[in-house]
């Protein structure tokens, strides 16, 4: 994968799931551990980004995609009421 091309799959990739952690919320306080987890990837992938460590940023937001769903599947995290 090129340089251009990763840093354009881990833009694709960080901006989907910050639009999905959006819409979701704890459901209990494992699931606040969750989200922190989440954001906390986000914001090392800036990082490494920053740095130009391309492959570290995109792994970040791969690893944040992984704490999403690891904890919507065992019912930490839900889709936030949309009222």
């Amino acid at each position: 994968m090129t340089r251009q091309r990763l840093v354009k799959e881990t833009e694709k990739w960080k901006s989907r799931l910050e639009e999905r952690i959006s819409r979701v919320e704890p459901n209990s306080e494992e699931g606040e551990n969750f989200i922190e987890n989440i954001n906390a990837y986000l914001e090392d992938s800036d990082y490494f980004k920053d740095d130009g460590d391309y492959v570290r940023a995109f792994e970040c937001v791969i690893w944040g995609w992984a704490w999403l769903e690891i904890g919507e599947q065992h019912g930490f995290l839900r889709e936030r009421n949309q009222e």
